[in-house]
């Protein structure tokens, strides 16, 4: 009918998950909540564990990750057996707002060749004596440039803030990499991947909530975090040309390394971190660690209660 309003794409959300089944009911209970009109699929993706049938139920669907183990071969498994036009993601202890799709779908369908849209995000951390404490992190502009992404991680580009189109998922853009140790940072390089080929469109409010705990699987997986930052720096030579950024990722390594003990190592990434930019503050802690003046430990429970990531 000539002038009646397109209809609404349908979206799959991809829940991976492993062992957390108090998180995942309450991620799915936000996703669900979700004001949303169009057509909704939740596809919960079991990585190394039993799924569990007992939540299939309406759009949630159940399936087991069939690809390698991990969080890469989780999401990717998700994406192939959905059936939305558009895929989002959202990790099993992270929750959204009921407006977030409601905001974010018109964002990314209005920017012509975009493939990846995100949205600011509130972190929450819990634990410890006192009450939880939330930092809402959005970015400043509508959108996310290659080079925005190499300069720093903009964390509030989460992944529980994903929306991308199915199409390029398959074709072109392509699937999450799995070859990435431990899948770590296999966001980060999703990001890299679709800003090479059109700015990430950002919706600038947190509608997504980051919650940061202990469980958090990353915490503290030092030697994974250390060899996948090498293959990122290998994968992305545009960090090679900005020296800002890759001073940013080898202060990381720092960290990294002084976390497995070799403290000789930390050092010599320190250095160089501080060599390509001297205002690099990982450095700093990457050398404070490498001397156990500062544990790593310390460095990420403070980059918490500050709001901030490794």
């Amino acid at each position: 009918m000539k002038g009646a309003p397109a209809p609404s794409p349908s979206v799959s959300v991809v829940v991976a998950t492993r062992d957390r089944p108090e998180l995942l009911r309450r991620a799915l209970a936000s996703i669900l909540a979700s004001r949303w009109k169009g057509g909704l699929e939740v596809v919960v993706v079991f990585d190394q564990s039993d799924p569990d049938p007992a939540i299939a139920s309406g759009p949630i669907r159940v399936i087991a990750n069939h690809r390698s183990p991990g969080l890469a071969g989780a999401r990717n498994s998700g994406i192939l057996a959905a059936t939305g036009e558009l895929v989002a993601f959202c990790d099993d202890d992270d929750t959204w707002l009921p407006s977030k799709l409601e905001q974010q779908v018109p964002a990314l369908l209005a920017e012509a060749g975009a493939e990846l849209a995100t949205t600011g995000i509130f972190v929450r951390v819990s634990g410890g004596d006192g009450p939880a404490r939330s930092t809402p992190r959005v970015f400043a502009g509508e959108r996310i440039t290659l080079e925005d992404l190499v300069r720093s991680r903009l964390m509030e580009a989460h992944p529980s803030t994903f929306l991308l189109r199915r199409a390029a998922l398959l074709d072109g853009l392509g699937l999450v990499d799995e070859e990435l140790p431990g899948s770590y940072a296999e966001d980060y390089d999703l990001l890299l991947r679709a800003a090479r080929r059109h700015p990430v469109v950002a919706v600038p409010a947190p509608l997504s909530v980051v919650h940061w705990h202990p469980s958090s699987y990353f915490f503290e997986r030092w030697r994974t975090m250390d060899h996948a930052l090498e293959h990122m720096l290998a994968k992305h030579p545009e960090f090679a040309g900005d020296p800002v950024g890759l001073s940013r990722i080898e202060g990381q390594q720092a960290l990294a390394r002084a976390g497995t003990g070799d403290r000789a190592g930390a050092r010599a990434k320190a250095w160089s971190a501080l060599r390509h930019h001297w205002r690099q503050p990982r450095a700093y802690l990457g050398l404070a660690a490498s001397t156990g003046v500062l544990g790593p430990e310390t460095v990420l429970k403070l980059a918490q209660l500050r709001g901030r990531g490794f």
